[in-house]
């Protein structure tokens, strides 16, 4: 196997590995459990309002990263998805909850290690085994591109987002303002 197969090989695993998850987060979220209305209310009761939208929202950006990942297509776009939610679900679920993911409230280690991935993919691109290199456009989205990709339609998506939408209870808003 040459260096470049090994590269290939990895990147396919990991943005298969990520999408996978995400594409199932998001289709429970969907079908899961309480279905779409027990997501809404559980982001009510984070503070994301109105929970329907933020519920779908959250959702079918999951499942299109998670499609996005797995097929390769449009990569720096699925880890936009990647970091704008699970920056989203940090700031809004695990912030205040320690590092670890099994402490009360579970803690914010999964949802970093996920962001940090989402913005790697977005970067380092798909590999060659991908529908981007099929179709052409790998090149054109790997490096700075992805990485502005990823911070601006992620980051700064997640940003408007909780500006627009986030109104935690007063409880909350205190314990968020003393945190920063």
């Amino acid at each position: 196997m040459s260096d470049a197969d090994a590269v290939n090989l990895v990147l396919l695993v990991l943005r298969v590995g990520i999408g996978a998850v995400m594409l199932a987060h998001g289709l429970n979220h969907i079908y899961g459990g309480g279905k779409i209305a027990g997501t809404a209310r559980w982001f009510e009761g984070l503070g994301m309002r109105p929970g329907i939208v933020h519920a779908w929202l959250a959702s079918l950006s999951e499942v299109a990263a998670g499609v996005s990942l797995v097929l390769g297509l449009l990569t720096p776009l699925g880890g936009a998805a990647v970091v704008g939610v699970m920056l989203v679900a940090w700031i809004t679920n695990h912030r205040g909850n320690g590092f670890f993911i099994f402490r009360p409230g579970e803690g914010w280690e999964y949802v970093m290690t996920l962001t940090i991935v989402g913005l790697a993919l977005a970067v380092l691109g798909p590999g060659e085994w991908a529908l981007d290199e099929v179709l052409d456009i790998r090149g054109d989205l790997v490096g700075t591109t992805g990485l502005l990709i990823a911070v601006l339609a992620g980051g700064g998506g997640a940003a408007l987002l909780l500006a627009a939408a986030w109104r935690p209870a007063p409880k909350e808003r205190e314990a968020a303002a003393a945190e920063t």
